[in-house]
């Protein structure tokens, strides 16, 4: 049986991580690409991967690169490039620096992987997901964005956490954009298969849907220097996973929507099924009246991110 092909763009904490993460749970070979710099930080960090495949037993041949070329023929590739928000730095400067380091990246994925499903986490996802699907011009099923995965997992993190019940028991689901204007379904979500409502009031469940919107952030500063990578890079591997072995898994991605969620031609975080090729389906949700409001205000969000950046690039 031929290995799926993973090439991940940007060896950074959340790149190397994801390639790491691939390597050890069998999903295929990988490739890891970033730039050219001093020395060959790529190939490093790929032989140090390597190297830890006897202690780990895992048998994925990892490489590290500096020429897309290596990348050809990719079946899945994950997009991390892309510069965080610095000190002094606006949305806008941020917008603008991140869809040029993501459109260069896809037109290169569209010269040496024409047939793979890309998975974006450059941020803001939301946007820089609707730059890959109009550089590289594949379909939009096979171009996604990996945001509500993370998000859910901190959702169930949190929720667990309060509880003091095993992550394993917890599912959720969130909606729309990602960071503040997410919408985690309250209705949707459940522990054991008990609705999360009834084990957890109102107000301490609205305090742990606030703290899922900014769990990035808080883990930022925490951090002082840098960002989170440890579950933003297994989000991204859940993804890829669901992908080489054609799972149809329910879970929730920046997907794009047309007259689904009457989005009207956006990416928006969605529930979708997701396997090979990219996503199969999305999934419709009966939400409340709250819910509703509060995913349409993260769509306005969205199209206002989308429209400054078609103005900047």
């Amino acid at each position: 049986m031929k290995r799926a092909k993973i090439s991940v763009i940007g060896a950074g904490n959340v790149g190397a991580t994801c390639a790491q993460y691939c390597a050890m749970a069998g999903l295929g070979d990988v490739v890891l690409l970033d730039i050219p710099q001093t020395g060959d930080m790529p190939k490093g960090k790929a032989l140090d991967m390597a190297e830890a495949a006897p202690v780990l037993r895992f048998t994925a041949n990892v490489t590290g690169t500096t020429d897309y070329a290596d990348t050809a023929n990719s079946d899945v590739i994950v997009v991390t490039a892309g510069i965080p928000r610095k000190p002094g730095m606006s949305r806008d400067d941020l917008l603008a620096t991140n869809a040029k380091i993501v459109g260069s990246v896809g037109e290169q994925i569209a010269k040496t992987s024409p047939n793979a499903v890309v998975i974006v986490v450059s941020n803001p996802v939301d946007t820089m997901v609707q730059r890959m699907c109009d550089v590289t011009g594949f379909p939009h099923e096979r171009v996604i964005g990996q945001a509500g995965v993370l998000d859910a997992s901190r959702f169930c993190t949190f929720i667990a956490m309060e509880l003091n019940v095993s992550v394993e028991d917890v599912n959720a689901m969130l909606l729309g954009g990602h960071g503040d204007s997410m919408v985690p379904l309250a209705s949707c979500s459940s522990v054991g298969g008990i609705p999360v409502t009834q084990l957890i009031s109102k107000e301490r469940l609205d305090e742990i849907v606030q703290r899922a919107r900014v769990g990035g952030g808080e883990i930022v500063n925490l951090l002082g220097t840098g960002s989170a990578y440890y579950a933003p890079a297994a989000s991204s591997m859940k993804m890829v996973q669901a992908i080489v072995r054609d799972e149809n898994r329910v879970l929730a991605c920046v997907a794009y929507c047309d007259k689904e969620y009457e989005v009207g031609g956006y990416y928006v975080g969605v529930p979708v099924v997701l396997g090979d090729g990219g996503v199969k389906k999305i999934v419709s949700l009966q939400m409340t009246e709250e819910e509703k409001a509060m995913f349409a205000k993260s769509c306005e969000a969205v199209k206002t991110n989308v429209a400054n950046m078609q103005k900047l690039v």
